[in-house]
């Protein structure tokens, strides 16, 4: 009887590991060739952006390791397969925002494609940048 319990109690275990290790949307993206990266948990959303908790909990946020501006992620819809999510983007402003996807591989990458609204812009030498439309991120 002991052993029927061990078994079963491994088992959960088991489970709960392969569970937790295939969300795919949740943990940090970084895309070391712009110098961005993201952070999300689209399934707690749980995110607090650091040294601006103002803006409280949310899916996530994509952030720029040369600059503190961020790109707030407000909302987060992934499919029924978890490989896609649409986003709401704004920037911590709140004067820019836009819609775009977020497609993540078997591989451990993603890309993010901006949809429709405005431009993802980050500052280089006291100078806005346009990110490219679509970008490449890889799991840290």
């Amino acid at each position: 009887m002991k052993k029927t319990y061990t078994i079963i109690i491994l088992l959960l275990a088991a489970l709960n590991s392969i569970a937790q290790s295939t969300k795919n949307f949740s943990g940090k993206f970084v895309n070391e060739e712009l110098g961005i990266y993201l952070v999300i948990d689209f399934y707690q959303n749980n995110v607090v952006v650091p040294n601006q908790e103002i803006y409280g909990v949310m899916p996530g946020f994509l952030g720029d390791y040369k600059d503190g501006r961020k790109w707030l992620i407000t909302d987060a819809r992934t499919n029924h397969s978890d490989t896609a999510a649409q986003l709401d983007m704004v920037n911590d402003y709140g004067s820019e925002d836009l819609k775009a996807e977020l497609v993540i591989g078997k591989d451990g990458i993603c890309i993010l494609k901006q949809l429709k609204g405005s431009a993802l812009k980050v500052a280089r030498n006291r100078k806005w940048v346009k990110l490219p439309k679509q970008i490449v991120f890889k799991r840290k």
